[in-house]
């Protein structure tokens, strides 16, 4: 593991012109185009025929989460403007109640323009059908560096800070792209299948999925199953230090249910991945079986996947029996979900347990999701965009998508 730590991120850099990175969706999202690499080989195809390069019978993993509204912008009395980035809830900490809770939430935040904020309150109104709500921030405290605890308090008991969200925050698009949120964009930057609040950045790999797509995968009798990952912030930022060990990894919730765990046993647990966020969830789920091993089955035991855990344990269960000690974990407590945080990091030199095939956009240089495709294809990730670039590519979250396959 020490080499791997080691390896400088300089070595995942290449050339993307910003004229390649694509700044707002395709009108039809199916019609993107697909680069196919299989052991080696590389073409394309349009993604709407995605289903025809899938084996039958397989089992596609997708993520489910939903982008919140999560940044909210407030003017001071100054008329310096102060916006407000939701990461992640505090108080309370589960993600329903969060978006449930009435009148006082707190949350972890990245503040916009924080010098100019410092311990006064800031407020704006928030109209909410015929209901005008006053809503309050206050900074807490400073955490991790260059977050906020804030403080959210509103007038209207009968307004859960979900409304809050939905009526007087905006959409948070990728900074790169270099643009404002707009209307469409509410719709574009959700999956079809979005169903659980908690994200502030899509799982872009499956944007391109249409019914028409999922009508021609249900036809080839692949199996289709759901698990939920809240994408961080951290999604958005490169890489900056010299080597890869360096680099921390940021903390994500996933909630999986007892089903997918079942149906991830009858199909051997090889799964194909809609997304680095589902092969980051279902290689965490791996993890979180080997720490379950121990048959310390207590419903208040915290289930924490560490960043460098996968290259720093030792362990020669399979990925089913793992699968099985999370359902014993389940009966044992007498849950019908697992829940868990991981801050799993994929990196060249990783062991991939459940993940068999990977379908995903292109991604930004030096970034630990392009670290995670070169663990999954290896070097061959430079003949890959090398061939997207020459082939007229669209890049990053509303760009153009991939099958990779290594058998």
């Amino acid at each position: 593991m020490l080499d791997t730590k080691k390896k400088s991120i300089e070595e995942y850099n290449y050339a993307l012109p910003d004229e390649r990175i694509a700044r707002f969706p395709l009108e039809k999202r199916d019609e993107s185009k697909l680069l196919l690499y299989e052991n080696g080989s590389i073409s394309h195809t349009v993604f709407k025929n995605i289903a025809d390069y899938l084996p039958e019978k397989s089992l596609m993993v997708f993520n489910n989460t939903k982008v919140i509204q999560a940044r909210i912008l407030f003017q001071k009395e100054t008329g310096a403007f102060i916006e407000v980035f939701c990461l992640e809830p505090h108080t309370p900490s589960d993600y329903v109640l969060a978006f449930q809770t009435t009148g006082h939430c707190v949350w972890k935040c990245f503040i916009g323009n924080a010098k100019r904020w410092k311990s006064d309150v800031i407020s704006k109104h928030v109209t909410i059908g015929t209901k005008d709500v006053e809503l309050s921030a206050r900074r807490i405290s400073e955490e991790e560096g260059t977050a906020f605890l804030v403080e959210f308090t509103w007038n209207d008991p009968t307004v859960t800070y979900s409304e809050i969200l939905e009526n007087g925050g905006q959409l948070p698009i990728p900074p790169y792209l270099h643009r404002e949120t707009c209307e469409r964009d509410k719709e574009t930057y959700q999956t079809v299948y979005s169903k659980i609040k908690g994200s502030v950045a899509a799982p872009t790999a499956g944007l391109h999925f249409t019914e028409a797509v999922f009508e021609s995968i249900r036809k080839r009798n692949i199996d289709c199953e759901e698990v939920t990952l809240h994408v961080g912030a951290g999604t958005f930022k490169p890489v900056k230090s010299d080597t890869i060990g360096e680099h921390e990894m940021h903390t994500e919730f996933i909630c999986v249910r007892r089903s997918v765990i079942e149906r991830l046993i009858a199909n051997d647990c090889l799964a194909v991945a809609v997304g680095t966020t589902s092969v980051r969830t279902l290689e965490s789920l791996y993890y979180i079986g080997v720490l379950l091993a121990d048959r310390n089955w207590t419903k208040d035991r915290e289930l924490k996947v560490l960043q460098w855990m996968p290259y720093e344990t030792t362990s020669d269960i399979t990925a089913v029996e793992a699968m099985k000690n999370i359902l014993g974990y389940l009966d044992a407590t007498g849950q019908d979900t697992i829940k868990a945080d991981t801050q799993i990091i994929i990196v060249p030199s990783y062991k991939f347990k459940v993940v068999k095939s990977i379908v995903t956009n292109f991604h930004q240089p030096k970034s630990t999701l392009l670290l995670l495709i070169s663990a999954y294809v290896g070097d061959d990730w430079k003949r890959i965009y090398k061939y997207a670039l020459e082939n007229d590519f669209r890049f990053l979250s509303y760009g153009d998508s991939s099958l990779l396959k290594v058998d």
